[in-house]
């Protein structure tokens, strides 16, 4: 996750434009988890801005949640007041500051297509104790409901090769990997290990850039209504267009002052692509879209 540690990288920004996780998710967690309320130890690794710590101490005696970035944690702090959670800098990889059998559940959000699971099982069967549970859930890129067009951009302009618009490189090479690919297929190429974990569910949402609907709500759990402003900052957050924007530091967006970079590339294609949004000339910002993410969530239980 090392994009996520450069100083070009905004953690504020990753904040405010991130989706925010529906109730729906963490009912289904928490029923999964099935353990008396307000006691136990939670493990948030990969914790970001602390969004998931705060949705779920309520359930919990105490809340430890982990980052390898500096500037996530320091986000996460300045956003929580909570003397019951404890933020600190870590690596999944190593938890040795936990002792054996001492967290009751493990989650990781948006997070667990970065871990190297040679070294995260063998720690997560050391400090889960028997019983215990873990929930591992994401997303990958959303889709624009009833806008293909815009969809078949936007995918071209994330892993397309070579130049997306004239004189504009693409985001394909700026992927972390392999990490990004197992979050683009949901992260069932992650086997958890028979031995230590059993109860193993997978719930997915796999939607394509021309799905036209929603599939089982309870399966379609990330999904909103977003203005067009709101997915353009939403892109900005992404660690590849981070990593773009470190390669060509001489492309600068139109609001610092610049000619435009990638995203305002993206955008000016996106809108031009539905004549309605063209028609609203600056005001395209504003204009409301419904989204729906493509998603999944992980649960087993430690033997």
């Amino acid at each position: 996750m090392s994009v996520f540690g450069r100083s070009t990288f905004s953690a504020a920004g990753y904040a405010a434009f991130r989706p925010a996780y529906p109730p729906s998710l963490f009912k289904t967690v928490l029923q999964y988890y099935n353990a008396p309320s307000r006691t136990g130890t939670l493990l948030d690794l990969g914790c970001g801005h602390g969004l998931i710590a705060r949705q779920l101490v309520p359930h919990f005696a105490k809340v430890i949640a982990t980052d390898p970035s500096a500037g996530m944690i320091k986000q996460a702090s300045s956003m929580t007041n909570d003397e019951k959670i404890s933020f600190r800098q870590a690596a999944a990889e190593n938890l040795s500051f936990l002792a054996d059998a001492s967290v009751d559940l493990v989650v990781a959000g948006q997070s667990a297509h970065w871990f190297d699971y040679t070294k995260v099982w063998p720690e997560l069967s050391r400090v889960v104790r028997a019983g215990g549970g873990l929930a591992f859930w994401g997303y990958r890129d959303n889709i624009l409901i009833g806008h293909n067009t815009a969809n078949k951009i936007f995918e071209r302009f994330c892993y397309g090769d070579g130049e997306v618009a004239l004189g504009v490189e693409g985001m394909n090479q700026y992927w972390e990997r392999p990490g990004r690919d197992k979050l683009r297929n949901l992260l069932r190429d992650v086997e958890v290990p028979a031995k230590e974990w059993t109860d193993v569910q997978r719930i997915l949402c796999d939607l394509s850039p021309d799905s036209t609907g929603v599939l089982d709500a309870d399966k379609a759990w990330l999904q909103k209504k977003i203005k067009l402003g709101e997915f353009e900052g939403y892109v900005r957050t992404f660690s590849a267009f981070s990593a773009w924007q470190d390669a060509h530091p001489d492309k600068k967006s139109r609001s610092d002052g610049g000619d435009g970079d990638l995203v305002d590339a993206l955008m000016d294609t996106i809108v031009r692509s539905e004549p309605e949004w063209a028609a609203a000339g600056d005001a395209w910002r504003d204009i409301e879209v419904e989204t729906v993410w493509g998603t999944y969530i992980l649960l087993a239980r430690r033997v």
